[in-house]
């Protein structure tokens, strides 16, 4: 079992989605985060002023899924989140030892 780990674009949520639920992912937790990369954030006007973003808001979206769904997300998220500019995001894969469930005490994959 894997974390997978993504940060998007907050726009690109409903795509996310949908190309997740495609590949047969049924949950995923969604935060809304700030943050900024090579980025750098950016400067904005507002009534005649200008000022610096210095953090951008973005989405982080974990899913939990078995090994044999693990480059099928992958391939989900990279295809539905990019738009080809700066600031896409990332994705991090990290082992997950042990899961539960709590409602019916199912480990393991089951708990997925």
């Amino acid at each position: 079992m894997k974390l997978v780990t993504a940060i998007i674009k907050p726009f690109k949520l409903d795509e996310v989605r949908e190309a997740l639920a495609a590949v047969g992912i049924q949950g995923m937790t969604v935060s809304e985060v700030k943050g900024f990369g090579r980025q750098k954030g950016h400067t904005e006007l507002y009534r005649g002023a200008e000022y610096t973003v210095d953090f951008l808001p973005k989405l982080r979206i974990e899913l939990a899924v078995t090994d044999a769904l693990v480059e099928q997300a992958i391939e989900a998220l990279c295809q539905a989140a990019h738009t080809g500019k700066i600031g896409d995001g990332k994705i991090f894969v990290t082992p997950i030892e042990q899961v539960i469930r709590i409602r019916t005490s199912e480990t393991g994959d089951a708990a997925i």
